[in-house]
């Protein structure tokens, strides 16, 4: 099993002189980010559907193998709420046809107020191309039924695990041959104890198998956690026997590696 270990965004500005040396321009995170990490989930799509072009530009700045995951945007899972799904999916879909093969999976984050509605979903998951693989993170305890987890098999979409407060906030169902994981806060401030995410890479050890994939993603970003959270998950995937894509190293994610102007980290 592969562990692909990514941040959610790399535009954070405090992650200056963290995981981006000080005196590196801000145009050239994109970069640096992808020489440090082998994906992003971009939560961009998610407030402002960026057009084909921003998305071509992000491929042609990223290496081949950097991997995107990419949120829905809220106009179809906050304003439609999964109604009339045809027009939203199929506009978002041509505008990230822009990172070509680079394009991992899609994310439909659904408000916490939206009750389980099967009809809804199925409408929606049939209206993406089967070869785009699709995650869904319900937020409301009303979906957690066996009707609900054949949906989503019948459909070939993963359940997006995720955690809060250190602990699993959905079923940790396996619902198709790959997965995907957010991790949002830990229980006494954004950080996560090592412990924790020795769990979570052992959760997914158990459930995944040599020959299927795990997207990850730290979406604690305040002072930089989701960058040093990735180095100490990498290294518990690896003691859970199984393999991570590339990280920073410490030095890296904390800012102790940078000495001056530093260009971008390039992978290869």
């Amino acid at each position: 099993m592969s562990v692909v270990i990514g941040t959610s965004g790399w535009q954070y500005r405090d992650w200056r002189g963290r995981l981006y040396p000080q005196k590196l321009p801000q145009r050239l995170w994109l970069e640096h980010h992808a020489g440090l990490f082998a994906t992003v989930e971009s939560n961009a799509a998610f407030y402002r559907l960026p057009e084909q072009h921003t998305f071509e530009a992000w491929r042609q700045r990223t290496p081949p193998d950097y991997r995107w995951a990419v949120k829905a945007s809220r106009f179809l899972t906050h304003v439609k709420r999964l109604r009339d799904p045809a027009e939203p999916v199929a506009r978002l879909m041509e505008r990230a046809a822009g990172l070509g093969d680079r394009l991992d999976a899609v994310l439909l984050q659904l408000p916490p107020t939206l009750r389980a509605d099967t009809g809804l979903l199925r409408e929606c998951l049939a209206c993406f191309p089967p070869t785009v693989r699709v995650a869904v993170e319900p937020r409301h305890d009303s979906w957690w039924t066996d009707e609900v987890r054949a949906l989503l098999e019948r459909y070939g979409a993963a359940l997006c695990w995720a955690d809060r407060a250190e602990q699993p906030v959905t079923p940790l169902w396996r619902t198709t041959g790959w997965g995907y994981l957010r991790l949002h806060t830990g229980a006494e401030g954004w950080g996560y104890p090592p412990a924790v995410l020795q769990t979570w890479a052992d959760r997914l050890a158990a459930t995944y198998g040599d020959d299927e994939d795990v997207l990850v993603y730290l979406n604690n970003d305040p002072g930089g956690n989701a960058v040093t959270d990735a180095v100490v998950l990498a290294e518990a995937v690896r003691r859970a026997g199984r393999t991570p894509t590339r990280v920073p190293t410490r030095e890296q994610a904390t800012g102790e590696a940078w000495t001056g102007d530093e260009r971008p980290v390039v992978y290869s």
